[in-house]
């Protein structure tokens, strides 16, 4: 076992998802294979020839694809305390709507995604690390049907994420007021139980293809609750990634609703949300839960170079 940041625990690969990667990995690798050998399944000649540069060309797009969102995320994120700017999101967003499945060797038809029985107990959540570097990390989530990332924070990140196959609901959460939590903590909360006053921003259905989302330091759903509806894909791109030493460890929370708690001893100073009480929650900080399980496994689709 060994621990990554936000104390998740990372066990040996096991289950469907690891599998999906595998078989991934394995039909990732035959196209390489293919293009590289010229392998002819048919025999003959021209018609050969042509199978074999139709084989090398859609290794070569599918390479393309993940080597050039690896650029542009090298030149977009600068380090801690650096915001991308809006032409930098615009571009890289873009980059992202174009991604399909295949170009990080994933298929529909792998038996993870055609799985629609809901897993017995608590479904483990696979990831996969295409890349990681003290400015950003590459990451793919694999969530079986029913699997949920509980709600958690993203602290002095900027996150893009990109639902490859499935159906989720995402809802998502920013603060009140970023900058101070004075003025936006409940009068009935006691020392050691505070509840800092957020307001929602997404609670929706996401079906791929769909756009891809952005989430920012204070703005965008910096808090956000992932819940699979079916078996889904996910490429998040943090930066900077998550890193306990330099104090962006996750934190988890859970969503109380706004009427269950009166506000601040001096309501006035929420007049400006209090005629938004929908949209507001409390948020309470809690440990990681302990139904949480996550694996991790080596990505097997097409390599980057980061010459």
């Amino acid at each position: 076992m060994k621990v990554v940041a936000g104390g998740v625990e990372v066990a040996e690969p096991a289950g469907a998802a690891a599998a999906a990667v595998v078989a991934g990995e394995r039909a990732a690798k035959r196209r390489r294979v293919a293009a590289e050998t010229g392998v002819r399944r048919n025999g003959g000649g021209g018609g050969g020839g042509v199978g074999r540069r139709e084989r090398r060309r859609r290794v070569q797009a599918d390479a393309a694809a993940v080597q050039r969102l690896f650029q542009a995320c090298r030149d977009v994120f600068r380090g801690p305390g650096t915001v991308p700017k809006p032409d930098e999101v615009h571009m890289l967003r873009a980059m992202l709507d174009r991604m399909k499945p295949e170009d990080v060797g994933l298929s529909p038809d792998l038996k993870f995604f055609r799985n629609r029985d809901a897993a017995q107990g608590t479904p483990t959540i696979t990831h996969t690390t295409i890349y990681k570097c003290p400015n950003f990390s590459m990451v793919i989530l694999f969530l079986p049907r029913n699997a949920v990332i509980p709600l958690h924070n993203h602290p002095g990140m900027t996150v893009f994420s990109k639902l490859l196959l499935g159906s989720m609901h995402i809802k998502s959460y920013d603060w009140v007021d970023p900058d101070s939590d004075s003025s936006s903590v409940s009068s009935s909360s006691s020392s050691d139980e505070q509840l800092r006053l957020a307001k929602l921003v997404v609670d929706d259905d996401f079906t791929a293809p769909c756009d891809t989302s952005v989430l920012y330091p204070t703005t965008g759903g910096n808090m956000h609750r992932f819940t699979a509806i079916t078996p889904c894909a996910i490429i998040d791109i943090l930066g900077p990634p998550y890193s306990i030493e330099e104090d962006r460890d996750c934190t988890y929370y859970t969503d109380i609703p706004y009427t269950l708690h009166s506000t601040a001893d001096n309501p006035s100073d929420l007049n400006n949300v209090e005629q938004d009480q929908g949209r507001l929650a409390w948020l309470k900080e809690i440990d990681m839960p302990r139904e949480l399980k996550m694996c991790s496994v080596h990505y097997g689709g097409p390599p980057i170079s980061d010459k």
